[in-house]
């Protein structure tokens, strides 16, 4: 009984195949019947038999049924073995492209039929499901064509075919590794459809209706195909193999392309196992405290101690670092990429702040107090743009700039945590190369370990090139977008504009002209507001300054001496030195800058002089000094040594050094008193000066009375309160 053949796609056709010609004429399967029965009588009568015949012209058969009786010969016995062999490399042949054409056509049922109608699933699903499927098509499409065209030189036809497939070997590779790789992840989705009968019955009727020979496998039947068609690829080729002459130039061919297609299936498995490895890691999860807490474990600590000792070692330089410039180049280029998108990022965020900004002020909604023609016009223009063009503007850049960075910036985390995770992986690859070669083995997780860092490190080293190509080309198209709203809204400004500028009385001016009016006009309005800002100030409250510490006028007086008055600051806060250098200074002090760095160019720690020791205190908590004359010495009633007595930080009100008796003033700075001698006071609170020094003539102290109590208060807390004006503020002149 002859065993029936079994191929790989079943015995199915396709509808649109059924009247395509066969691959072989007539004349051929004549041929190969005629070669059957010949080699079947050679194996009845035992040693051999038939003596090759010529055949005629036509290729028809007319004796075939009657044994010859010319005696059998060793030549007559390998040629009938070279025409079985023929025989099933033409075989073997037709299979590989009928196949390919089964296989093909099956894969445009998926693309076309079977996925537009799986509309009810999200378009992410169908994304992982159907993959890269076009670019599969694409692909085999060619290789089809190709493999058809091979037919028409059927001397040659077998070492085509092998030249074809070493030629499509790197494209193979390239498409079907994507799909295999996103395989698993599919396959999670058709167990989720499962728990959904609903769904799944959907599913199954889509599919039953365009394959009915899926049955009830579905979208498993499916998805397999290409998987299992790669994997098939070999086996065809290895059975046109075994059925070529070693002596034929074809042979080589074959072996070769036999092999490329073996390798094939080897990198598509190892890129798999590498993307399954960085999909471990690739996850962003956002933990809390107690979450993290929770999955340590002794294992998790003492892989971290583990790490952390390898890591120390190298840094004490007691154990070689491994360096790989390769990977350096591409970590430097990537983390380059991250940082303008971010830069990018914050100031596309700043902008649209100011632009929301922007939009809620609203000046042609006020009474500008303004008559005139040009004022209706400005309003009439500013309120079309205020509510068209501008919140279209902001939907669009929202759209067009904001969401697509946003969506480069996720993209950037799952590089970003495979590096990270590179350099975990390093450190416990590091150490089992120094056990092996100490050792010379390592345990099944040790070996685990190594192969999980060669992974992430190929798999980086070959992808992190296409994805930083990749984000600087999305990051430009951003930019580009960007300037194209711009532009954009410029125009749209201007053609909204144009009725509304020929009536203004400044239409008739040239551009130039005209700019040069706006910059000057621009120009006086914001010496107008600096003006109004320092009058405005004099009459605000100060800031908070500190008064000088008891007895340090004679330091003072030397640091004045000694640096002159541009170098004295005062003290904010407290300073406690961290440093051999750091000084530990109360708040209040004076210091003289000596330097504006230290010796490392940090600008952010002063070297100062307090008069007799020097050392580094932090910038930000020093606050220039000046002196400030007195009362008297305005009025020119006292000498320039008295002058010096008096220092108060800068900026600061006029001090009360010596205010007249019962002179009502005011609290600029809150005060605790600390004895019974003294009175507390709050900033703004009026106070009544009954002496301006204290009983030994200190002018620094003042007798006040407030609420009812007095006591004494420093004399620089005091300012003198100005005079009420009829309304508002009273600017000085």
């Amino acid at each position: 009984m002859r065993r029936k053949r079994r191929t790989y796609m079943g015995t199915w056709t396709p509808p649109a195949m059924t009247n395509k010609k066969p691959m072989m004429s007539k004349e051929d399967i004549l041929m190969a019947n005629k070669l059957l029965r010949r080699y079947s009588r050679s194996l009845s009568l035992g040693k051999c038999t038939l003596k090759p015949q010529a055949e005629p012209a036509d290729m028809t058969d007319h004796g075939d049924d009657e044994p010859s009786s010319s005696t059998g010969s060793p030549n007559g016995e390998g040629r009938v073995s070279e025409d079985k062999s023929l025989l099933h490399q033409k075989l073997a042949v037709r299979e590989l492209i009928d196949t390919e054409v089964s296989y093909l056509h099956m894969l445009q049922l998926c693309a076309s039929d079977i996925r537009s109608h799986l509309q009810q699933l999200p378009q992410g699903d169908l994304d992982v499901l159907f993959s890269n499927i076009d670019d599969i098509i694409k692909v085999n499409s060619r290789l089809l064509h190709d493999l058809q065209e091979t037919a028409s030189r059927e001397e040659e036809q077998v070492q085509l075919i092998g030249n074809l497939f070493l030629e499509f070997q790197e494209d193979l590779e390239q498409v079907y590794k994507v799909y295999c790789a996103n395989y698993e992840q599919a396959l999670l989705l058709v167990e989720t459809y499962r728990k959904e009968p609903e769904l799944q019955q959907e599913i199954q009727s889509v599919i039953e209706a365009v394959l009915p020979q899926a049955g009830s496998s579905g979208l498993s039947f499916l998805l397999v195909i290409p998987f299992q068609r790669i994997t098939k690829y070999p086996l065809l080729l290895q059975k046109i193999l075994e059925n070529t002459l070693p002596d034929a130039s074809a042979y080589a061919v074959l072996q070769r392309a036999t092999s490329a297609l073996q390798d094939v299936i080897t990198n598509i498995n190892e890129y798999k196992r590498r993307k399954e490895v960085a999909s471990k890691y690739t996850k962003v999860e956002q933990l809390s405290l107690r979450e993290r807490l929770a999955r340590i474990n002794t294992h998790t600590l003492s892989k971290k101690t583990t790490r952390l000792s390898q890591l120390l070692k190298q840094e004490a330089g007691l154990v070689s670092k491994t360096e790989d410039k390769e990977f350096d180049d591409l970590e430097e280029r990537f983390h380059w990429v991250s940082l303008c998108v971010t830069e990018l990022k914050n100031n596309v965020a700043a902008y649209l702040d100011n632009l929301e900004a922007f939009l809620r002020f609203r000046p042609q909604e006020y009474d500008l107090d303004i008559p005139g023609a040009p004022v209706v016009q400005y309003r009439y223009l500013a309120r079309d743009l205020q509510l068209q063009a501008f919140p279209e503007f902001k939907q669009r850049l929202e759209g067009l700039v904001w969401q697509p960075l946003c969506s480069l910036t996720k993209t950037l985390a799952g590089p970003q945590n495979l590096i990270k995770k590179r350099l975990d992986k390093l450190l416990d690859f590091e150490r089992v190369e120094e056990k092996l070669l100490e050792v010379g083995s390592m345990t099944y997780e040790e070996e685990m370990a190594r192969h999980t860092y060669q992974a992430l490190n190929s798999l980086l080293v070959a992808e992190l090139p296409q994805f930083n190509q990749l984000a600087m080309q999305w990051l430009g198209q951003i930019l580009c977008t960007f300037v194209t709203l711009q532009r954009d809204l410029a125009e749209q400004v201007l053609q909204r504009a144009e009725g509304t500028l020929a009536q203004l009385p400044h239409h008739h001016m040239a551009e130039p002209a005209f700019r040069k009016l706006v910059e000057d006009a621009l120009g006086q309005a914001g010496h107008q507001l600096r003006s109004f800002q320092e009058n405005f100030e004099k009459v605000l409250p100060p800031p908070t300054a500190q008064p000088l510490l008891p007895g340090a006028e004679r330091q003072v007086q030397a640091l004045l001496s000694k640096y002159g008055l541009g170098k004295l600051y005062q003290v904010t806060s407290n300073i406690s030195g961290a440093g051999a250098l750091d000084l530990t200074l109360p708040r209040g002090h004076i210091v003289a800058l000596l330097q504006n760095k230290d010796t490392k160019g940090n600008s952010g720690r002063w070297l100062v002089d307090t008069g007799g020791h020097r050392g580094y205190v932090p910038a930000g908590k020093l606050e220039l000094y000046r002196v400030v004359p007195s009362e008297e010495d305005l009025r020119g009633q006292t000498s320039p040594h008295e002058n010096s007595r008096h220092l108060t930080p800068e900026p600061t009100p006029a001090p009360v050094p010596s205010v007249p008796t019962m002179t009502q003033v005011v609290a600029v700075y809150p005060f605790a008193a600390r004895s019974s001698h003294e009175v507390s006071l709050q900033a703004g609170q009026r106070v009544t000066v009954l002496e301006a020094q204290d009983k030994k003539g200190n002018p620094e102290w003042s007798l006040v009375e407030v609420n009812g109590q007095r006591g004494y208060v420093p004399s620089s807390f005091l300012a003198r309160a100005p005079s009420p004006a009829p309304w508002g503020w009273s600017l000085p002149s």
